[in-house]
């Protein structure tokens, strides 16, 4: 077999490691793996459901075993692999690649990864607010407000808002009733979730209320996208802005479907 296919296929523990430099290292993209697998499945295994390819247990790309939680998640990375062409483009495959970050980065790190998450409850969108036009202020009152009540009377975290970009230091209580909540999840994959759509929101608060089933993921969007969508509407959209969106989109909705498919 291909190193590459061996990346995938293989019996876990295996002591050699692919390198996770090694592109950077050589300085150019590599290129895409062709599909060597005809059919993409998955099969019960100790501790969950594991994607299969040819019928032989799939690995990560750090060799552990790809190993889903429920059958929902397998089938859909596993769809995600049968939808494969002749190359294998990790791209079109957020669900895949969220499952590899929470086996392979996030099971192991769960300490590091809440710490990361628990920073934002400092910097999180919804308490900076735009001073002015009245139209955009309205917007982010009507998309905010009642998630930042919602996390008061959930978590007992209220924020100081602030207009501008100028920070401003929240109360320890928020702060740590909002770290609280990160640090009691638990599950690599939800964390692993939630880090994504915080990172992809800029608020910790509106990717709570997703996990914890307060906000749809349209409603969650579109919240995280009250100013974007507001200078859409004056000034029209801009293709490559509407691509870059496009794709974190893609990264959010990999996210919320993962969140979904655990519950």
């Amino acid at each position: 077999m291909s190193d590459v296919t061996q990346d995938w296929l293989g019996q876990p523990g295996d002591s050699e490691r692919p390198d996770p430099v090694l592109a950077a290292r050589t300085g150019a993209k590599p290129a895409l793996p062709r599909r060597f697998y005809k059919e993409a499945g998955f099969a019960p295994a100790e501790g969950g459901f594991r994607l299969t390819l040819d019928g032989r247990p799939a690995n990560t790309p750090a060799r552990n075993p790809l190993l889903l939680p429920t059958p929902a998640l397998a089938e859909a990375v596993a769809v995600e692999w049968g939808a494969q062409e002749t190359e294998i483009d990790p791209a079109r495959m957020p669900l895949t690649r969220l499952a590899n970050t929470a086996i392979d980065g996030v099971a192991s790190r769960r300490e590091a990864v809440a710490d990361d998450l628990c920073a934002y409850a400092q910097t999180d969108l919804l308490a900076y607010r735009a001073a002015e036009p009245d139209r955009l202020v309205a917007a982010q009152a009507a998309a905010w407000d009642p998630v930042l009540d919602w996390a008061y009377d959930t978590f007992g975290a209220r924020l100081i808002l602030s207009e501008g970009v100028m920070h401003v230091t929240q109360p320890p209580l928020a702060v740590q009733a909002l770290s609280d909540a990160v640090r009691g999840v638990h599950d690599p994959f939800r964390l692993a979730a939630l880090h994504t759509l915080t990172t992809l929101t800029g608020s910790l608060i509106l990717a709570l209320a997703l996990l914890h089933g307060q906000l749809s993921p349209e409603q969650a969007w579109a919240a995280a996208h009250v100013d974007e969508t507001y200078q859409a509407d004056v000034w029209g959209r801009d293709e490559e802005a509407e691509a870059r969106l496009a794709a974190r989109r893609s990264e959010f909705e990999a996210a919320a479907r993962t969140i979904a498919t655990l519950a």
